[in-house]
């Protein structure tokens, strides 16, 4: 191979790389932006964050902090949270408009509804929580403390930690639909794969709800049932999508024999 089919070789991939690189400076500017902005406002993200506990107690959420830096701590955790969650958009935008170019029309007019949906099913996990669950298993662990006669005063770390890590832990399992109905749209998964496959499914989603939830059956029961809703969905979904692709298939030989 001469000097020139070697460098005509590597042109592509610099030029892949200085592609990225641009992407990424984008993606850490995005979320460096709504880290900021959530920084900013972590004191009125910190009171919406504690009215799950106001819902399920009736009472005003009088968190207390055991350590120094405490407080310091509990703003960056909302800060890199809402930089996460503010700026997920752009990153996923970014991703999208980085592949685009390597795909085909059709690929791409297949691609942009996930791209869409995977902030809708987040957000659609993340209200569940913090609307219906949270408020429930609050109210659930108050009362256990007041029948044992234990004062109960949250720590916020540990409170902020416990709604964060149910918030992410659904709003990533409700991207359940999302993933097995791409993969039965490219063709990895089939409609009889996942029909067949649904008792090993139910298994899967309460380990992955004891997994993810708090020790506690009202939050893992409120993880898993909606998780074998979506996969429901998500078969019936990849069932559409299959025949839809059939009768595609069917129009275009019907076309190439006449």
């Amino acid at each position: 191979m001469t000097d020139d089919e070697i460098s005509a070789s590597e042109a592509p991939l610099i030029e892949h790389l200085i592609e990225l690189r641009s992407r990424l400076i984008y993606c850490v500017l995005g979320f460096g932006a709504a880290f900021i902005v959530s920084f900013y406002f972590s004191k009125e993200l910190l009171y919406l964050l504690t009215l799950p506990f106001v819902w399920g107690t009736g009472q005003k959420a009088d968190l207390i902090s055991t350590q120094l830096l405490g407080v310091f701590l509990v703003k960056l955790k909302i800060a890199a949270f809402g930089g996460l969650f503010i700026g997920f958009p752009l990153i996923a935008t970014q991703i999208y408009r980085f592949v685009a170019p390597g795909l085909y029309k059709r690929e791409k007019q297949a691609f942009l509804p996930y791209l869409i949906a995977t902030p809708m099913f987040f957000v659609l996990g993340a209200a569940l929580v913090y609307f219906f669950l949270l408020p429930v298993a609050i109210r659930f662990f108050t009362l256990l403390a007041g029948d044992s006669g234990v004062a109960l005063m949250p720590d916020v770390q540990g409170y902020l930690d416990f709604v964060i890590m149910l918030i992410l832990a659904f709003g990533l399992c409700f991207q359940l639909p999302v993933i097995l109905t791409l993969l039965g749209q490219i063709g990895i998964l089939s409609y009889s794969q996942l029909k067949s496959g649904r008792k090993f499914a139910i298994v899967g989603v309460f380990i992955v709800a004891a997994v993810l939830t708090p020790p506690d059956p009202i939050s893992q029961v409120a993880m898993a049932v909606p998780l074998m809703a979506l996969y429901e969905v998500s078969v019936q979904a990849v069932r559409f999508i299959e025949a839809r692709r059939k009768k595609r298939e069917a129009a275009e030989a019907a076309k190439d024999a006449a």
